[in-house]
């Protein structure tokens, strides 16, 4: 598979076991903040700020939420769509899975794990007492839900339109890595030879060009 997305939740070790995967098949890795790059140079700047208060931005602009959200989902989805037609991605989060769901070439993975779990991870990596760690994680959790069902009108935990699911309070995040990449090298299954490819997904020439160089500069600072 030439595009890999993976959808987690806070908490999963998605970040890390994203990470070792891109290293691993030498891929560029692709999170928020090369997303946030490209829309920002392709002209939408504010992205990112309005991601992150998802609840509140809805409420604030409900007179205008349709048209927002239209906007604001046609912008990421081009971005998405050009990034897996360059190829050689893994792409964490912004539901990649929802906008590339069509293509054969791609693998969707979502990496996810008891509530209980996250909460104690997010303890021991941040250094925090029980009743924070919760708080930050049910907050995550609300974006990441308010993000998926209010722009694709999907619901968060539709494991339909993952192709492998693990969980990491069970799996180990070395293992879960390990599975990904056999899973990313397995050829196409005949069943899904009869769905197009990212390489027949039409690119606007400057979106295509700025994201070849965000690529670029990102392998390169690596």
């Amino acid at each position: 598979m030439s595009v890999i997305t993976i959808s987690r939740e806070f908490g999963s070790e998605g970040d890390h076991i994203a990470h070792q995967v891109a290293q691993t098949l030498n891929y560029h890795f692709v999170d928020q903040k090369n997303i946030g790059v490209i829309l920002g140079q392709y002209g939408y700047v504010e992205f990112d700020k309005e991601y992150a208060t998802l609840p509140t931005f809805w409420e604030r602009f409900d007179a205008q939420r349709e048209k927002q959200r239209d906007v604001m989902a046609k912008m990421l989805n081009q971005v998405i769509q050009a990034i897996a037609h360059h190829g050689n991605v893994v792409i964490l989060g912004r539901s990649g899975f929802e906008v590339l769901g069509g293509f054969a070439d791609v693998l969707h993975v979502r990496l996810q794990a008891p509530f209980s779990v996250r909460v104690g991870r997010i303890m021991a990596q941040q250094k925090i007492p029980f009743e924070q760690a919760e708080s930050v994680v049910k907050n995550n959790d609300k974006v990441r839900v308010a993000f998926v069902e209010e722009f694709y009108r999907i619901p968060w935990d539709a494991i339909h339109a993952f192709d492998l699911v693990i969980n990491t309070g069970k799996i180990s995040p070395d293992l879960a890595t390990s599975w990904v990449i056999d899973a990313a090298k397995a050829p196409v299954t005949s069943l899904e030879t009869n769905k197009p490819t990212t390489a027949s997904i039409v690119v606007d020439r400057i979106l295509a060009e700025v994201v070849s160089e965000v690529l670029k500069c990102d392998q390169v600072h690596r």
